[in-house]
């Protein structure tokens, strides 16, 4: 059950819009199912409308007229209840219960006060209600009137509890405005698939993902093809912006601009320079190197960077800190990166993502001491990186980056559900399913690459490196019939990186000890792209592999990795697993 509260100052264009036939002739059969005394006139019961409609405004507004100068400017109460698609259908006395706890809760008309507002409720529809009040109270003072939004959320919670009706999260008031039934109606009439306000947030959010200055912020904007207007203090400093989109224009052939806090309340100016701030952002893009050279194109590069990034961020969501609020809009931010450079097959699920995510990036906890710098560079690379191709490297190391994203986004869920904050957590789990989408499609190629090299192998290594995963993971032996497993991939990879000189057992248990795999899809599919990273082995199996000089063995560490303050399990570490004193493998 959802309600929708806005003030007005014209009692009698809302009536006759409520008991109308609606922008699309949506409305059917509006009436009264409730009123302040229950004996007020109905329009749509009476053979006269307009002249019930009149006499109808006339009761709702008497007190109104009586105070004066000292009712309200906008002294009109709308409120409007919807219920969701998949609960019964309400009667009207059922309606009339929900509209006197309503105005009972929110102060319009507390329960026994004979001073209380005069308001009706109005339906014209099987789903909802409107609630119309005139905020002057009997004895002429205005009612009391504080977080009515939040006292009508309460009430309608316990109403669905009460009914059994379907319980929605409730909200802590850091959620983004949503459009209005005017501007939803506008898309339509303009063919737009979305209102302009969602285009626009979206927009935005891409503009300043990774950005390093807000005079490269406006830039990004303008290059995206948005009207920009950024209103000045007489010193000439910015004092805020407005956003609009080409061709977008109200009544008056006005472009219809929206201020930044009106898209989110992150994207005000303030709230944009304390994430900018000094030198949190490396203005350099990143790039992967071996022994000198660069090996990983661009998008390829930026993205497994992005990847050990991204770990290490849901790493530090696990540890249940406050201090991690921070890296939520960090993680945002990659999403926001990642979605609008992707190749156009895994394009949709990624921005997606990005979108369910915005709303996991915002509560009332604050961090007091985070460091941001590596996130939000991390997704500058993205950015500088350019458009990356849907096949070879780029693909595998998109699909490396989704799989990680995956777990950053259920350490959100689960950072948000230990704080109660029931709609992030929702945001978070939903991005996870979009990620594990796009993370099937971007990563169906190079795993059945690599299936087929683990296959493929000599029986003795086969074997070898099935040993090593079965002591490392009982639970994902192969079975004993030899027919082929989900282990084949993980095999292959422990292959190829003892080929290019790495201690398969170590960096397997480092793979493992990086942080949990209960909450994996595929745990396997996990430990391939971070051995993978880790061994800075191509994530396209088809790509070349880059080998060490001869006589040299590659640790087993990155410098991609940053969760090397954890403590994990080295060569060193292990008695009889050191590389240059264990025996030969046979």
């Amino acid at each position: 059950m959802v309600p929708k509260i806005r003030r007005g100052s014209r009692t009698h264009g809302l009536l006759v819009y409520l008991y109308g036939p609606g922008r699309r002739d949506e409305h059917v059969d509006p009436h009264l199912v409730g009123s302040w005394d229950g004996f007020a006139p109905d329009p749509g019961r009476d053979p006269d409308p307009k002249v019930t409609l009149a006499r109808l405004t006339a009761a709702l507004d008497l007190r109104v007229k009586q105070a004066g100068d000292r009712a309200p400017a906008k002294h009109v109460w709308h409120c409007s209840v919807r219920t969701d698609p998949g609960d019964r259908m309400l009667t009207d006395a059922e309606w009339n219960t929900v509209a006197r706890r309503l105005v009972a809760a929110t102060g319009i008309a507390p329960e026994g006060d004979p001073d209380g507002c005069r308001w009706v409720a109005v339906r014209h529809a099987d789903d909802h209600i409107h609630i119309l009040a005139t905020m002057v109270r009997g004895d002429l003072r205005r009612p009391r009137m504080n977080y009515d939004f939040k006292k009508a959320q309460a009430e309608c919670r316990r109403i669905e509890k009460e009914w059994g009706l379907r319980r929605l999260n409730p909200g802590d008031g850091t959620g983004s405005q949503a459009p209005t039934s005017a501007e939803r109606f506008k898309a339509e009439r303009t063919g737009r698939p979305e209102p302009s306000r969602e285009t626009l947030r979206e927009a935005v959010r891409q503009s300043l993902a990774g950005a390093a200055t807000e005079e490269e912020f406006f830039t990004r904007l303008r290059e995206a093809g948005l009207r920009v207007k950024v209103r000045t203090a007489p010193s000439g400093d910015a004092l805020g912006y407005n956003v609009a989109l080409p061709g977008d224009r109200n009544r008056n052939g006005e472009p219809v601009w929206f201020p930044g806090s009106k898209l989110a309340p992150d994207l005000s100016l303030p709230k944009i320079r304390l994430r900018l701030g000094d030198d949190t952002v490396d203005q350099t893009a990143p790039s992967a190197t071996i022994s000198g050279r660069l090996v990983w194109s661009p998008p390829a590069g930026a993205r497994r960077s992005a990847a050990g990034i991204a770990e290490h961020a849901a790493t530090l969501l696990d540890s249940d800190d406050d201090n991690a609020a921070d890296h939520l809009a960090g993680v945002g931010e990659l999403l926001d990166a990642v979605a609008q450079t992707s190749p156009a097959a895994t394009r949709a699920e990624l921005a997606a993502a990005a979108r369910a995510f915005e709303r996991a990036t915002r509560s009332h906890v604050r961090a007091e001491r985070a460091d941001t710098r590596a996130i939000r560079s991390a997704a500058r690379g993205i950015i500088q990186a350019g458009g990356a191709l849907g096949r070879g490297e780029d693909g595998g190391t998109t699909a490396m980056l989704a799989s990680t994203l995956v777990l950053a986004a259920l350490a959100a869920a689960r950072w948000h559900s230990a704080r109660g904050h029931a709609q992030q957590a929702h945001a978070s789990r939903q991005t996870a399913e979009h990620l594990r989408t796009a993370y099937r499609q971007a990563a169906a190629t190079p795993m059945r690459a690599l299936h087929d090299q683990g296959r493929a192998l000599p029986d003795a290594v086969r074997r070898t490196h099935e040993a090593t995963i079965r002591a490392a993971l009982p639970q994902q032996g192969p079975r004993a019939d030899g027919t082929p497993t989900k282990t084949d991939a993980l095999a292959a990879t422990l292959a190829q990186a003892e080929q290019a000189g790495h201690d398969p057992d170590a960096l397997l248990q480092r793979a493992i000890a990086m942080r949990e795999l209960d909450t994996a899809e595929d745990v396997n599919d996990v430990l391939v792209w971070r051995l993978r990273r880790l061994a800075q082995l191509p994530a396209h199996p088809g790509e070349a592999t880059p080998h060490p000089q001869a006589g040299t063995r590659q640790p087993t560490t990155s410098t991609n990795d940053h969760t090397s303050n954890r403590t994990a399990p080295t060569a060193a570490a292990r008695p009889g697993t050191d590389p240059r004193t264990r025996p030969p493998r046979r």
